[in-house]
């Protein structure tokens, strides 16, 4: 089992969202990287170089974005933004990865 962790950064992402979504959001981040967060799958992906994380999840429109650090074992919640077409947004504001 590894111990999910939320930076004051992505924190303050979830804020941004309405209560259900916020609800929806940590719902699916617990079901999904509890377990095995470094397999790779129709929901989780390894993301190509950039400066916001190594991993991404998708829960419907939402994104999660997440380091793993093996060793410990824990997951890095840096991030959550959602995604209209191919457009990221991030606390309302586009962002680029």
């Amino acid at each position: 089992m590894f111990v999910l962790d939320y930076t004051d950064s992505a924190l303050e992402d979830l804020a941004y969202f309405r209560k259900y979504e916020q609800t929806l959001i940590l719902d699916g981040v617990d079901r999904q990287l509890r377990c095995e967060p470094d397999n790779a799958t129709r929901n989780r992906k390894v993301l190509d170089s950039n400066n916001l994380s190594q991993w991404e999840l998708r829960i419907g429109i939402y994104r999660v974005f997440y380091d793993i650090t093996t060793n410990q074992p824990n997951v890095t919640i840096k991030a959550v933004g959602y995604k209209e077409h191919n457009k990221l947004f991030i606390r309302g504001k586009e962002y680029s990865l």
